[in-house]
């Protein structure tokens, strides 16, 4: 417990704090993506994913669908765009459709 109550902060802050001090952030940052992608584009295309992983801020997005991944190859930026949103723009520099 804190001696001095001034020193009390919210756990949101702590959590921050110590996965920047651990150097965690980045992955946390990555599997917050993951985590977060169907939210992102929907249930049709989260169907429609085999494969998603965060390499070096590089996005890999695997389909089953080739259609599908003509449609998001036309709407990367925009979809980069919605993902800097959500998590900043450090998170992310480039998605890689396959």
């Amino acid at each position: 417990m804190p001696s001095n109550p001034h020193d009390i902060q919210h756990i949101g802050d702590a959590i921050q704090q110590l996965l920047k001090e651990y150097h965690l952030k980045p992955k946390f940052d990555e599997a917050c993506v993951i985590a977060s992608w169907e939210k992102i584009v929907g249930k049709p295309v989260a169907r429609h994913t085999k494969n998603i992983y965060v390499r070096n801020k590089v996005l890999f997005i695997e389909l089953d669908s080739p259609t599908l991944k003509s449609d998001l190859s036309f709407h990367k930026n925009q979809l980069l765009n919605r993902l800097e949103n959500e998590f900043g723009k450090n998170v992310l520099k480039e998605i890689v459709l396959m």
